[in-house]
């Protein structure tokens, strides 16, 4: 499991490997599909991308808190790499 902050766009990108399933604690995120949809995540439901799903998350301004379950060795930013890929993860 994975706490974090998402405020913004994110890039797109997807996992070759694993799903990942984002639960939202506060705020409403976002996720843009290559195909034009966007589905909306509220506070207390999730959202399970399967492996190999281009995806964007993104909110409209708000701070949103979600948390990731998946691998601990998953780049948050997947196959891309880039100044947002974090690769290493602080401690709570």
């Amino acid at each position: 499991m994975k706490l974090c902050k998402l405020k913004g766009d994110f890039i797109w990108h997807s996992h070759e490997n694993e799903d990942e399933l984002f639960m939202v604690f506060k705020g409403t995120l976002l996720m843009d599909f290559r195909d034009g949809r966007t589905v909306k995540v509220k506070e207390g439901e999730i959202l399970i991308i399967p492996k190999g799903v281009e995806h964007r998350p993104h909110t409209n301004g708000e701070t949103v808190l979600n948390l990731l379950f998946e691998p601990k060795g998953t780049l948050h930013t997947g196959n891309v790499d880039n100044e947002m890929t974090a690769k290493e993860l602080g401690w709570i």
